[in-house]
């Protein structure tokens, strides 16, 4: 394929994917429409693997989980996928292959050395049951949230965490056996200090910027006011003016100085990161209902849509992974209120009953079974 200038933002879709040894599937060739595919079939057929594919292209990372090998077909060793992405009327071509040890990545045929070069180009947000994970887990769970949407905003960030951890790990390796040289320790504190400066800045943003939207969003699913998320780093930081913000986090460090030395490790900065996910200031972690909690992370997800559609001027492909069977009709209502019909949609769904019937007029069917295609058209006339 002819190399072609990448021009980011506007509308995106995915128009054609080619799967081999993936999960379920051991070669699949599929075309989506550009407005709604519903992916359709029994449980347990490869409906979530062919979005977790999707995910993958995208991200290059899964978002169920984090080992790859998981992912690679059974007595296989490598497992590969294609995707031809629109973007501004101009077609890019984008591979992942991957064994038990490497990942290779490419656009338009060139390979990719960096990952921070190859993602942020496909922008997907995704909508599954285990996100109630996100409120109900640790902050572990939270961190990996802001982790993956932070890399599709910003094309560095990912170098920037990798960068932290890897002056993290150094740091903390020094605390355990014992500085034996301070100007060195004060050099490798000073550079941690300013990623840590970088990530506190982008989280902090990208929580405000959801927070333009989510309050009004819940309100519209679910009709209750002071719904909202609260960044909550380790420390207190009354601005984030980067100045300011490096003083507090040395003040900080030297407070905790004599701990850290007797632990070995480093007790405060981004990777002890955290959000609360808040109604009327009460965590809907411990107090809410299932259904509240089930409202807040759809908030969350369409919220990150206008934010993308804001800020970055991109329209990202949404993923919609058996949602509909989880919401009544009103949330239903609401959730397609937000979709722009600029953004690509792709839905799973056991029944096609769960869907309005106007969705289901102008959308592309897909059945799924047993890790191979059939079309709509195909099952209701044969």
């Amino acid at each position: 394929m002819r190399q072609k200038k990448h021009k980011w933002g506007g509308f995106v879709f995915l128009k054609e994917m080619k799967i081999k040894n993936f999960r379920n599937y051991q070669e699949l060739d599929i075309k989506f429409d550009k407005n709604i595919n519903i992916i359709y079939g029994d449980n347990a057929q490869g409906k979530t693997n062919l979005l977790e594919a999707i995910y993958f292209l995208a991200l290059t990372k899964s978002h169920r989980l984090n080992i790859d090998n998981s992912l690679i077909k059974q007595d296989s060793d490598t497992a590969y996928l294609l995707g031809l992405i629109e973007n501004n009327n101009i077609t890019n071509k984008y591979e992942i292959g991957f064994n038990s040890t490497t990942k290779k990545l490419k656009i338009n045929n060139e390979q990719i050395k960096k990952v921070s070069n190859y993602i942020s180009k496909i922008n997907i947000i995704i909508f599954y049951p285990e996100d109630l994970n996100i409120i109900k887990g640790s902050p572990r769970e939270r961190r990996r949230f802001l982790n993956l949407e932070l890399s599709q905003i910003y094309s560095n960030y990912i170098d920037i965490l990798n960068n932290y951890n890897k002056l993290l790990k150094m740091r903390n390796n020094i605390l355990k056996q014992g500085i034996k040289d301070q100007h060195y320790f004060d050099v490798l504190t000073e550079y941690l200090v300013n990623r840590a400066c970088d990530l506190y800045i982008m989280r902090k943003k990208f929580i405000d910027r959801l927070n333009e939207f989510c309050p009004k969003i819940y309100k519209s699913i679910i009709k209750l006011d002071n719904f909202h998320l609260e960044y909550c780093p380790n420390i207190k930081i009354d601005s984030y003016e980067r100045d300011n913000l490096k003083k507090i986090i040395y003040f900080e460090l030297d407070k905790t100085k004599d701990v850290e030395k007797k632990l070995g490790m480093t007790l405060i900065g981004p990777h002890k990161d955290d959000f609360n996910i808040l109604l009327d200031n009460v965590d809907l972690r411990s107090y809410g209902s299932q259904g509240q909690q089930r409202s807040a992370i759809l908030s969350i997800k369409l919220s990150e849509l206008k934010v993308f559609e804001k800020y970055q001027n991109v329209h990202p492909i949404l993923l919609l992974d058996d949602v509909f069977s989880e919401l009544d009709k009103h949330k239903r209502n609401n959730l397609l209120k937000y979709i722009s019909k600029k953004n690509q949609v792709i839905i799973t769904t056991t029944e096609l009953n769960n869907i309005d019937s106007k969705i289901l007029d102008n959308s592309e069917k897909i059945k799924i079974k047993n890790g191979k295609v059939v079309k709509f058209e195909e099952v209701k006339n044969g």
